[in-house]
């Protein structure tokens, strides 16, 4: 008796589990209205097996079950991302590269002038970079709602003053809206943007008024340069390959671990790389963030929004926002405070 009602309990459940996911994929895909005909049959399918089933067909209730989510399995298996569609204009061009010994040429940087928080002057550019001359490493985090979602970005600084960010965002088509939901059915794809932090870094300070932090990374010559190449391997494999972007495997910040970890194969995965938000606790805690400060002081340091926003348009956006208390987090002033060095 007990081992029956165990099995109807799993029949029932993978059913319903089966009519609900495969319901969303369907919606998410064609839309309400496209995907209403295929949804109220996928119902009418797993309610014919539940109907087998229960009448005591149970070899014929599972093979229909198993029928419903074969025919689901190839329809999604068969769904490809894709670098050909009409792309909204902050995110029509992934970042390519060259590299010519020393030599760094990007394609498509995005070096937009802002004027809302949606209408910009665009401009994606060309431009050329000594890997020599490769100095620093950051990271943002930039929060918007809740405190334990943020976007990542990473930016590399070169001693000519420049500053390159990467960031790895969906690919939202013309006139689409950005869901979390629809991150898990293939509603978007992965684009690996670079652009300058004048664009992308105020963009988030001074026009979405988000809550933007920037934090120093302590990291030596080979990891940063090893970095920077391996997000240029990125993006141009993203550009012979399309990838799908997934809200919880492939997003801004696993991006980012999944790179430096190929670069650091003994970095533990930890649930702060999942929960955004707290990626400023997991780099202090592992001794990325060179300095002596509680985490609450680190933090409260690297809050940027506010000289961002008082930043006037003539000035060097990149240079103004590492001044003041954030400018104590960086590994060589830090070092200076402590006494310390952290070797390579």
């Amino acid at each position: 008796m007990v081992i029956r009602l165990a099995g109807h309990v799993v029949f029932c459940l993978a059913a319903l589990l089966l009519a609900g996911l495969g319901s969303m994929a369907l919606g998410y895909q064609f839309g309400a209205v496209g995907g209403s005909l295929a949804i109220v049959t996928l119902i009418l399918a797993t309610t014919f097996a539940l109907w087998l089933w229960f009448w005591r067909r149970r070899l014929a209730g599972a093979g229909a079950l198993a029928v419903v989510f074969a025919v689901l399995a190839v329809w999604w298996g068969s769904i490809a991302p894709s670098n050909d569609r009409d792309w909204a204009p902050d995110v029509a061009r992934g970042v390519t590269a060259t590299i010519d010994g020393d030599i760094l040429t990007l394609h498509n940087v995005r070096n937009f002038d802002w004027r809302t928080a949606d209408d910009a002057v665009e401009r994606w550019e060309t431009r050329t970079y000594r890997l020599s001359g490769l100095d620093s490493l950051d990271v943002f985090t930039s929060v918007w709602d809740s405190p334990a979602i943020a976007h990542t970005l990473v930016s590399f600084g070169f001693s000519d003053g420049r500053h390159l960010a990467f960031s790895a965002e969906i690919r939202r088509e013309r006139g689409e809206e950005f869901s979390s939901i629809g991150g898990f059915f293939k509603q978007y794809e992965m684009v690996l943007i670079a652009a300058d932090e004048r664009d992308i870094v105020r963009l988030r300070t001074n026009f979405r008024k988000e809550d933007v932090s920037l934090f120093p990374v302590d990291a030596d010559d080979r990891f940063r340069r090893a970095l920077l190449l391996s997000y240029l391997d990125y993006g141009n494999a993203l550009a012979v390959r399309p990838a799908w972007y997934e809200t919880i495997f492939s997003n801004c910040t696993t991006v980012v671990y999944r790179l430096a970890r190929t670069l650091a194969p003994g970095a533990s995965l930890d649930w702060r790389i999942l929960f955004s938000g707290y990626l400023p606790d997991y780099l202090y805690d592992h001794g990325y963030i060179a300095t002596g400060l509680p985490l609450a002081e680190v933090k409260k340091r690297a809050r940027i929004s506010a000289i961002g926003q008082r930043t006037p348009d003539s000035e060097d956006f990149s240079a103004a926002i590492r001044s003041g208390p954030v400018a104590t987090l960086r590994p060589s002033a830090a070092a200076a405070a402590t006494g310390t060095v952290k070797q390579p």
